[in-house]
């Protein structure tokens, strides 16, 4: 497949980190949710524990059917919504390093395996909201395939220098007694007070059986009363999500910043049983408060009934983002340092649309991003709601392309990709689109995969690997493991223990 790329481009992974201002551009086994440790050895956490059998039975995933080769000749357009959520990758690092064998397929998200990490694509200049970096090499895991990556990054806002209207929405209900649970959000939300700044304000509003307004626009000087709040908060009763969320509305509205950053942030295992309970309702009451200007992240803690489908439903019509803590290293990273990616938006409503050239593309596949495509129609409609991306962001997208059998001249465009956002001040469904296009040529191509490169399909090969995927070509757990001891990643702490999961992950297995 190298020689060939020479003469043609290979095929396409598109990686697509922050979308915007573009700048250049083994097998594991397809059963039912059963859990079987192999050991009671939790990972390096004090919080974590060791999970009997069964006790993961309860959680809810949205059903993924994994994208197809298409041909262009039947199709050679692709859209779809840009995603930053990261929940599904330390969701899965939690139940690996706790001795889990079975992994439910759709607990494996490979568009939010690849965004958990840092990639150093090139960064936005002279005022730009995001740069794109394109790549293209050999598929190692399959021999048949190229991938092409685009690496978005986002312009990085400091968060001091946004004044910031929060709201911690608090599941206090019976299911969040565990310590995985209410006392893990009570440390996350502690390390985020500790982040404020004096002009900052904040709310908190519990609910279980009813909601409760705890603190209502203490300022973020008042770092002491804030943490009492937090520190007073105990588990009971049944779950009025929904009444929770509309009283968080209510108080992020009367708080209002005008140009700051207005957002509700829920903690919960998204165990909704009181009131609007059901997924289109939420969706649509969520949907029709995001014109407001407050944005809705959720944060899922836990094990056992991870309600990960109605999460994500809340923060994509939220205009916010879905995160999983499972540690305090990992409400540090979220809530600390990547504090303005989670909380700072640059950018809303960023959608992509990928046109491959019929004279040199055989098929494509996108990678990922299952339940984020859009028609044509949808793309095109400045009113369709699509993803956010925040401060300092980077985000991969993933297209796996079949070349087709001809030369390719030098300075040849196989494609190009059309990206839409709004300013994330922007209200109001008519508000136009802005628009960045990015030609691919062939001159993106190189023999010799990078570090960065290896570790991005690393990631994915695992995710294959793990749902075993019909696409998962000759990935293996070998291999893989192999590959990875290759690279150097002492400077990211969390690639490095990324390495560790898949290592842990074959031990589970035996």
């Amino acid at each position: 497949m190298k020689n060939k790329f020479l003469i043609i481009v290979p095929v396409i992974i598109l990686t697509f980190s922050l979308l915007f201002s573009l700048i250049a551009c083994n097998g594991a086994s397809d059963q039912k949710d059963s859990y079987k440790p192999n050991n009671s050895t939790a990972y390096d956490d004090s919080l974590s524990r060791y999970y009997p059998e069964g006790e993961m039975d309860g959680e809810n995933y949205t059903e993924i059917v994994e994208n197809a080769f298409i041909s262009t000749e039947t199709q050679n357009t692709s859209y779809f919504s840009i995603d930053a959520n990261t929940a599904s990758y330390p969701n899965l690092r939690k139940r690996i390093m706790s001795g889990y064998t079975v992994i439910p397929k759709d607990a494996v998200r490979v568009e939010e395996m690849l965004n958990y990490f840092h990639y150093d694509y090139a960064k936005p200049t002279n005022g730009d909201i995001m740069a794109m970096t394109c790549s293209a090499f050999d598929n190692p895991y399959n021999p048949e395939t190229v991938l092409f990556t685009i690496g978005l990054a986002s312009k990085e806002v400091e968060f001091t220098s946004v004044k910031n209207n929060i709201v911690f929405l608090i599941d206090v209900s019976g299911s969040m007694y565990s310590d995985d649970k209410l006392p893990l959000v009570q440390q996350s939300f502690s390390l985020l007070t500790e982040s404020l700044n004096p002009e900052d304000r904040v709310s908190i509003v519990t609910y279980a059986g009813t909601d409760k307004v705890a603190l209502r626009g203490a300022y973020g000087n008042e770092k002491q009363k804030i943490l009492s709040v937090i520190e007073d908060l105990s588990a009971g009763g049944s779950t009025a999500g929904s009444a929770g969320i509309q009283t968080a509305y209510e108080i992020a509205e009367e708080c209002f910043i005008e140009g700051g950053n207005n957002r509700v942030i829920l903690a919960t295992d998204g165990d909704f049983n009181v009131g609007i309970s059901d997924n289109n309702s939420l969706k649509e009451f969520i949907s029709t408060k995001r014109q407001s200007g407050v944005f809705f992240s959720v944060y899922g803690f836990g094990t056992g009934n991870l309600n990960s489908s109605l999460m994500e439903t809340l923060a994509l019509n939220g205009n916010g983002t879905y995160s999983y803590i499972d540690s305090v290293s990992e409400a540090k990273k979220a809530l600390v340092n990547d504090i303005g990616g989670s909380l700072v938006t640059v950018a809303k409503d960023v959608k992509a649309g990928i046109t491959f050239s019929k004279d040199y593309i055989d098929s494509y596949r996108l990678v990922g991003y299952e339940n984020k495509l859009l028609t044509e129609d949808q793309f095109n409609d400045t009113k369709t709601d699509a993803g956010e991306l925040g401060s300092g962001h980077t985000v991969t997208v993933v297209y796996e392309v079949k070349l087709k059998d001809v030369e390719i001249p030098e300075e040849t465009n196989l494609g190009e990709v059309i990206l839409k956002y709004k300013d994330p001040d922007a209200t109001g469904e008519e508000v136009a689109d802005k628009e960045l296009k990015f030609d691919v040529t062939r001159d993106i191509y190189h023999e010799e995969l990078t570090t960065q490169d290896k570790f991005i399909t690393s990631v994915i090969e695992f995710a294959l690997i793990l749902r075993n995927s019909a696409y998962k070509g000759n990935a293996n757990l070998t291999t893989l493991i192999e590959r990875l001891d290759s690279l150097d990643l002492s400077a990211d702490e969390f690639q490095a223990e990324f390495r560790d999961v898949v290592k842990k992950y074959q031990q589970n297995i035996g």
